[in-house]
């Protein structure tokens, strides 16, 4: 059967959306405006940051004066008496040692210091007088190398001792076991039954 055209019914296309092209160029151009204003910007706000290089630190890091102790924490509680190590400088609780040593080692403490990641070259004179302060800081008389052989010595000493009672102590209980097991038969009885004694073989 043939289908004529007025029984074929046509697809409402109406619903699609139409597109103006030249709407959307238009609103391309403009980003591509801002973004180069944008970047005129931040090229002309001169140059950047510098930053101090990397300095050791001159203060111990305290980790341990909390430990063992007990707190009570709220939700409510300001930053700085929450559970865990609280930096005054980045304003963030780390929860534990290990993190918090990392934390303040890291780029952003850093950063919030002032500092850079680059570590500055140090001259042959500034590794003398680093070697000179050190010096003067050891206590005398603390330890040389002949501390180190005596204590060595005296360490390999303790050390046979120790061995040599442990052997002791062996031969004692292989003592006891023995004369335990050795069982303790009258004579006449012995003689009764037929054997001529009890006694152990082991020595």
């Amino acid at each position: 059967m043939a289908h004529t055209s007025d029984d074929v019914v046509g697809v409402d296309n109406t619903f699609r959306r139409k597109f103006d092209r030249e709407e959307y160029l238009e609103r391309a151009r403009e980003r591509e405006r801002q973004e180069a204003d944008a970047r005129v910007k931040s090229k002309s706000r001169g140059p950047p940051v510098q930053r101090k290089p990397l300095k050791h630190r001159d203060f111990e890091v305290d980790l341990e004066s909390r430990l063992g102790k007990t707190q009570v924490v709220t939700p409510v509680a300001p930053l700085s008496q929450q559970a865990g190590y609280y930096c005054s400088v980045c304003e963030c609780v780390v929860k534990d040692s290990a993190n918090y040593l990392d934390h303040i080692n890291g780029k952003k403490h850093q950063r919030a210091l002032g500092m850079s990641m680059r570590v500055e070259r140090a001259s042959v004179e500034q590794v003398k007088e680093r070697f000179e302060v050190l010096k003067k800081r050891r206590v005398p008389g603390s330890f040389t190398e002949q501390d180190l052989d005596e204590r060595i010595l005296k360490q390999q000493q303790e050390e046979e001792e120790r061995k040599r009672q442990r052997r002791e102590k062996k031969k004692e209980k292989k003592k006891e076991k023995a004369a335990e097991e050795e069982i303790e038969v009258d004579p006449d009885v012995a003689a009764m039954m037929g054997f001529g004694g009890f006694s152990s073989s082991k020595k």
